[in-house]
This record gives structure tokens, C-alpha cells and sequence, in this order.
């Protein structure tokens, strides 16, 4: 049993034995397969290796023979592009052979060349050129090299080294350079594309891969602290509507920074900053300080999201349409600057459908209605004077203008002759449409505006200056006192509800964020019959049958007193001279009786349409009047095509540039360009003189210098701006001094403004803060106790 037992014992050993033999020696002969594979791709490799080395300097030797013999026929000619740029990169390949096979270069590079260095050249172009399509692959896998240093190309990429015992990591090119090879090997192509591969191709790929290795090194992220210096430099520079108040005029205090900033003037050049945390500023702000600003903020994290002035709730449109609200102080039919020109405005602006357009005009009872309006013309509701408005407009324009009309309540005031607005005005634009606002006559509008700040409901606000207030109160009793006091109100208010002013000439005040441009165009017919003048002069015919004419609203300050004036002082010079003179007004009576007691020969009729038949015929237009601030009148008198004797005057700077404009600036001139103007014919207006004229033009301008084509046009609220080339961001929240003072005087004005004492002791209509019971009648509106009750619901 023993004996049994022990050969059983033995043959399992045996059989352990063997199978462990057998598996040994298949282990064995798998592990030499796989190094013989592994050597056969080596040894393939850098047969490869060589093969692409011989092809590189046989294309540059090839290159530099054509560069010398004169091209055949038969062969295709290398192009001078490619030769000139072998010719420039063969001393750069020498140059780099030489460097890397100098024997100091080994060690350097077994010392920093490890698994984990990387190399200082970026080279990841060429990468990309050579493998497009290999990315996604696995990176893995070293092959190894024998220790023979091997020159030329070979080097020139760099091969891996062992030493120590180790293994140095490959190159990323290298190995995804193999990964390339061996997929050309499994699909035993290689042959025919190498041997297919164009000089052209390779040129103009390696062209662009050596182009991006050099890489710019990367500008340090830190940004130095502001100093002193560039803080006041800032303040000033953020106060300079603060300041002017007190007589510091702008350029002033661009001196000051100036000064203040002209040390670090040369460290102004700011690195480039992160586009995705911060937002950008008006590509017109391009002043290094404020850029200087925002950086450091940018850098240290701050995000300003407002002050204590500001609501941020603002309109922000969901239906893809801009809203544009047009608030006015007068309306049709009262034929005065602001209740004709917004009107137009209104038309020309919708008929772009970019946006929709909402005309705000003031609504008056009807005892103020017959104050205001013309032959005693009454509405006895809202809807019948935005009938006769519509009407009145689509016979001027030509077409049916879609645009929508709302009123809100407003009193006549004798004193001023104006229309002051009673309550909240911005109440009236709904908050859905609260996105756009255009103020014509920003100051009038808010001289007693108690209510919601424009810039605070709105994303944009834009005055118009259509008036020279200060003008018109000179004449007054006191009138220097109280000059001072409007002009100094008047830039409170436009500083504080608007963000951008513009003046229609440099008659006007000079008023805070202001910019002077005539916005407004003529009426259509206007254009029409210049069009039908020049005709009949072109057929032979004569035009003008008539001599001289004024026209205007019978009041001292409109021209009268100027006019009469001239006319006493040259009344010989002028003999026979004979003037008609159209016109209603509160001073008629006063004007004619001087005029008679003068002995002047003036024809005085009623006032009428400046585009009636009967003034057609007349062939000068008189205007001596100053205190406009740009004259209607004269704009269509020159549309007609008929002379323009005006004053030489800030107001008609626009007219200036048109032939038939002639300007006097003493009586003895004006008695010349009277008589100038009888003794000729006026040119005929070219087609860009006509347009300039037109709505269209007015409205073209009107975009541009308002900046609504940026604000409309913008689907989001950041620009970018540069410098020296490089982008830089800027915040537009940037807490800004500037805004901090207007949010600080628009609080300021609502307090005073609250107050019924003081806005009567400042001329206010008693009982306008808020609209009466005639208007809620009228307007269909809750009472003022209702929509703002003293105690909270």
C-alpha cells in the first residue's frame, strides 16, 4: 500500500512538473515573440527615422538646384515662395543641428528631460499639422532606442535616452509621431503616400507650424496698486461736471490729470484681463485711466452692482423689439418747434419697425385748450386729438406712420407760456415698455418733476434741447437773477434724468453730457415744392412773384424787437423796401402799434402754414431773430428754395454751408444782404443739400449722436475696447463718482420738489404735483390719493 502510494505521490509530481514546464516554456517563447516585435518595430522605426532624414536634405538640396537652373517644361517648377523660404530656413536648420549636437547639450538634457519635464519649445503646431486625426487615440507606450547618438533630423526631434538605469519619457511628438507611423504601417500605405507627398504641401505646412513656435510669453496677471497720484487724478477727473457748477472749466481739470497722471503714464499699458468675468465698457471710453481703474478692480474680484442711488430694476425686452418713448411738452395743434418735430421724429423712428415708438404729449382741460390752441380748436377727449393728430401727420409724411400716441396730464402756464406736466410724467410709459426714453426739453420737463428718476426706470435717456431758456429770461424783470439760478437748475436736472444731451446748435446752454447737433428735419412738402420751383425755373418760368416776408409767432422774443430795430435805423437806406409779416401772438398788438408809430412799411397779416399757396411766390425770407436755437422756419424757407437773411448767429451755424443762407453780423450787412437777395435768383439746391434737410437725414443723425443705433442694435449690454492692440475689459457698474453725485442731486431735487411751498416760491402752477379731478375725468384715472396713498395698503 506504501509502495502504492508513494508512485501515486510521484506521478502527480510529475504531471505538476510538466504542466508548469509547458506553461513555462509557452511564457517564454510569448515573451520572446513580443521582443522580437518590439525590436522589429524599433529597428522599423529608425529605419523610418533615417529614411525621412534623407528625404529632408534631399528636398533642400533639390530646392537649392532649382533655385539656380532654369526650370523645364516638362517638369513642374518649384515656386519662388517655397524657394525663398528654403532658403531662409536652411541656416536655421544648420543652426539647430549644430546647437543640439554640441556634447554639452546631451547633459543638459538627460538632466531636465524626465517623465514629467516638459520642453521649454512649443511645438504642439507641428503636432497638430502631422497628426490631424490621431487626438483621441492612446498616448501610451515607449519604445526603446539604442544608445548611439544619431544626428540630423533625428536629433533635431530628440530621442528618449537611458541612463542610471532609468528611462527618460518621450517627447509628445514623438510619440504621437509613432502612433501616426504605425497606422500607416497597418494599412501598408506608407509607400505611396510618402512617395506621393508634395514639396508644396509639406512647404506650406511646415511654414505655418515653425511660425507658431514661437509663443509669446505670457505678461505677468499682476497689476500694481493705484498710488496717490492716480487716485486724484481719478477723483478730478470723475468731478469735472461737479466743478464746472463752480466755474472750473473742462479744460482745467484735463490739465490737472494730466499733471497728476504724467508720471505712470508710461505704465498705463495694462495686461490683458479675463473676458469672461467682467463686463465691457462704451467702445468710446478709451481713456487709459479709467481702463487703469478697472483692471485693479477687475483684479482684486470687486463687482459693483450699484449704490444707494440706484434702482437696479430696469426694463429688459422679451418680445425681441426695442420700446422707444418719446415724451414731449406741446402738442398739435398748437404749431410750435416741440409739439411738430417729436411728432416727425416718432414717424420716422417707427418707420424703420427696428422698434416701437410710444409719443407722450401733454393732455390739457379744456379751459387751457383755449388758451393754447389756434381758431379756438377744443377735443373733449383724448381719442378725438389723436385723430386730428394722425390725420395732420399722414398728410405731411406720405405715409401711414405706426406708432402709438398717449397723453398725460398737463397745465398752460400764462407767466411762462408754456406747458408745465402735473404729477409723475413717467408714470404714463408702462413699466414693460420702460426701455428707451428721448426727453424733448429735458429741462422743461423736470424743472418740477416729482417722481421716479428717468435713468432709474429706464435703460437709456436722451434729451433734446430745443429751447434757449436763458434768453427768453434776460428779457424779464430780474431777468440776470433769475438766469442764474435756471441755468444752474437746468444742469441738475439734465445731469440727473439723462445720460446723454444733444443740442441743436451752440445757441443753447451748455449743459452737462451735452453734444450739438442738429437732430431735426423739414417737412416733406417743403421739399416737394422746392422740387416744383426749381422745375418751373428750369422751363423758363418765373418762380417768385413776390419780394420779402417774416414769419413767426407774434412775441418780442421771437424777432420782432430785432427786426423793428433794423428797419428804424436803415429806414432811408431801405426806401421802398416793403416786408409782409404772418403772425399771431400775445404781443400783436403791441408790436403793430410800434411799427406804426415808427412809420415802418410793414405789412402785418394773420398767421398761417408756412407751406400755404400763398407764400409760395415770395422769393427772401427775413429772420433777424437770436433767441432761437434753431429755426424751423429758416430750414424750410431754404427747403423752398427761396433766400435767407438771417442773423450770424450760433442758432443758424447748420445753414450756413447752403448757398441761397445769407448771413449779415451788423444793420449796415443786413441792409446789403436785403438788397443782395432782391437783385438775384437763388440757386437751385443740389440733392445732398435736399437731403440734409430731410427727416430721413435729421433722423440718420439723431441715431448716431444719441448713440440709440449702439443701444438698439446691442444684444448685449458690453463692449470692447483696445488698446495698443491688446483687448481690455472694463465694468460698465464701475462705481463712478459721477454717478454717486447725480444719484445724490436727483434725490435732492425730489425733496425740494415735494415741497408745495417751494415750487411756488420757484414758479410753479399751484396744484402740479399732482393732476386734479379734471384729468382723472379726462384720462380716465384713479385720483392721486388712490394711486399714492399716505398710509401703505
Amino acid at each position: 500500500m506504501e509502495a502504492a502510494s508513494t508512485s501515486t505521490r510521484n506521478n502527480s509530481n510529475n504531471t505538476a512538473l510538466s504542466l508548469i514546464s509547458r506553461g513555462w516554456k509557452e511564457v517564454r517563447d510569448s515573451a520572446d515573440a513580443d521582443l522580437q516585435l518590439m525590436r522589429a518595430r524599433a529597428n522599423s522605426f529608425k529605419n523610418l527615422a533615417n529614411s525621412f532624414d534623407r528625404e529632408i536634405e534631399n528636398f533642400f538640396n533639390s530646392a537649392s538646384i532649382a533655385s539656380f537652373s532654369v526650370p523645364s517644361p516638362l517638369k513642374p517648377s518649384t515656386s519662388p515662395t517655397e524657394i525663398d523660404f528654403v532658403k531662409k530656413l536652411q541656416p536655421k536648420i544648420s543652426e539647430i543641428r549644430r546647437v543640439y549636437s554640441a556634447p554639452e547639450i546631451s547633459k543638459k538634457v538627460l538632466e531636465k528631460w524626465g517623465p514629467t519635464a516638459k520642453l521649454g519649445i512649443d511645438l504642439s503646431a507641428i503636432k497638430n499639422v502631422i497628426v490631424a486625426e490621431g487626438e483621441d487615440e492612446d498616448r501610451g507606450g515607449i519604445v526603446g532606442f539604442d544608445r548611439r547618438r544619431r544626428l540630423g533630423f533625428r536629433e533635431f526631434w530628440g530621442e528618449g535616452k537611458e541612463e542610471g538605469g532609468g528611462q527618460i519619457g518621450e517627447w509628445e511628438p514623438i510619440r504621437v509621431l509613432k502612433r501616426r507611423f504605425r497606422e500607416l504601417e497597418k494599412k501598408s500605405e506608407f509607400g505611396e503616400i510618402f512617395g506621393g507627398f508634395k514639396n508644396s504641401e509639406f512647404v506650406e505646412k511646415l511654414k505655418s507650424s515653425l511660425k507658431a513656435i514661437r509663443k509669446e510669453p505670457q505678461e505677468s496677471k499682476e497689476v500694481p496698486p493705484l498710488d496717490v497720484p492716480e487716485l486724484l487724478a481719478y477723483l478730478v477727473r470723475q468731478s469735472e461736471p461737479f466743478l464746472d457748477q463752480f466755474g472750473v472749466r473742462k479744460d482745467v481739470c484735463d490739465k490737472i490729470v494730466e499733471g497728476l497722471c504724467r508720471k505712470r503714464k508710461n505704465q498705463f499699458l495694462l495686461p490683458s484681463l479675463s473676458s469672461g468675468q467682467s463686463t465691457l465698457l462704451d467702445e468710446n471710453a478709451n481713456d487709459e485711466l479709467d481702463l487703469r481703474i478697472a483692471s485693479v478692480l477687475q483684479s482684486t474680484g470687486h463687482c459693483y452692482d450699484g449704490g444707494f442711488w440706484t434702482d437696479s430694476s430696469k426694463h429688459h425686452p422679451s418680445d425681441g423689439k426695442r420700446h422707444v418713448a418719446i415724451v414731449t411738452t406741446a402738442s398739435l395743434p398748437w404749431m410750435t418747434g416741440t409739439a411738430v418735430n417729436p411728432l416727425f421724429r416718432a414717424a420716422y423712428l417707427a418707420k424703420s419697425e427696428k422698434q416701437n415708438v410710444t409719443l407722450l404729449v401733454p393732455w390739457l382741460c379744456k379751459s387751457d385748450q383755449e388758451l393754447v390752441y389756434p381758431n379756438n380748436l377744443t377735443f373733449t377727449s383724448p381719442e378725438e386729438q389723436e385723430n386730428y393728430i394722425r390725420n395732420w401727420l399722414e398728410e405731411r409724411v406720405g405715409f401711414k406712420a405706426d406708432f402709438k400716441i398717449s397723453f398725460y396730464p398737463g397745465k398752460f402756464s400764462k407767466e411762462r407760456r408754456s406747458i408745465i406736466p402735473a404729477g409723475d410724467t413717467s408714470k404714463f410709459v408702462p413699466s414693460r415698455d420702460a426701455d428707451i426714453a428721448i426727453l424733448e426739453e429735458p429741462e422743461h420737463l423736470n424743472w418740477y418733476h416729482h417722481g421716479k428718476r428717468w435713468t432709474d426706470k429706464f435703460n437709456h435717456v436722451v434729451g433734446v434741447v430745443h429751447t434757449n431758456y436763458l434768453e427768453y429770461i434776460k428779457r424779464e424783470k430780474n431777468g440776470a437773477l433769475q438766469a442764474f439760478l435756471v441755468k444752474h437748475i437746468n444742469n441738475l436736472v439734465t445731469r440727473a434724468y439723462c445720460h446723454k444731451v444733444l443740442r441743436l446748435s451752440a445757441a443753447t446752454q451748455d449743459l452737462p453730457k451735452s453734444v450739438i447737433c442738429n437732430v431735426h428735419g423739414v417737412n416733406p412738402r417743403f421739399l416737394k415744392i422746392g422740387e416744383k420751383v426749381a422745375a418751373e425755373r428750369e422751363l423758363g418760368q418765373q418762380a417768385f412773384s413776390k419780394g420779402a416776408y417774416f414769419l413767426g409767432k407774434m412775441v418780442w422774443a421771437k424777432g420782432y424787437k430785432e427786426l423793428i430795430d433794423l428797419l428804424a435805423k436803415h429806414k432811408n437806406e431801405l426806401d421802398g423796401f416793403k416786408l409782409d409779416v404772418f403772425g399771431n401772438g400775445e404781443d400783436a398788438n403791441e408790436v403793430q402799434s410800434t411799427a406804426k408809430r415808427l412809420d415802418l412799411n410793414l405789412n402785418f397779416l394773420k398767421g398761417r402754414d408756412h407751406a400755404d399757396d400763398s407764400l409760395h411766390g415770395y422769393k427772401v425770407f427775413i429772420n433777424p431773430s437770436i433767441s432761437d436755437v434753431l429755426c424751423t422756419a429758416t430750414a424750410e424757407a431754404l427747403a423752398m428754395g427761396k433766400f435767407v437773411v438771417c442773423a450770424d448767429h450760433p442758432s443758424n451755424e447748420y445753414f450756413r454751408s447752403f448757398p441761397n443762407c445769407l448771413t449779415y453780423k451788423t444793420s449796415e450787412d443786413f441792409v446789403a444782404r436785403v438788397k443782395e437777395a432782391l437783385a438775384n435768383e437763388p440757386q437751385p439746391l443740389t440733392p445732398e443739400q435736399r437731403y440734409n434737410l430731410s427727416w430721413e437725414a435729421a433722423t440718420q443723425r439723431f441715431m448716431q449722436y444719441s448713440e440709440l443705433d449702439r443701444v438698439l442694435d446691442s444684444e448685449k449690454d458690453v463692449k470692447l475696447s483696445k488698446t495698443n492692440g491688446k483687448s481690455i475689459t472694463k465694468a460698465v457698474s464701475m462705481p463712478n463718482l459721477s454717478e454717486m453725485i447725480d444719484g445724490g442731486l436727483a434725490y435732492a431735487h425730489y425733496c425740494l420738489t415735494g415741497n408745495e411751498f417751494l415750487r411756488l416760491c420757484t414758479g410753479a402752477i399751484p396744484g402740479t404735483r399732482d393732476y386734479d379731478k379734471q384729468h382723472c375725468k379726462d384720462l380716465h384715472l384713479l385720483p392721486p390719493q388712490v394711486e399714492n396713498p399716505i398710509y401703505g395698503w
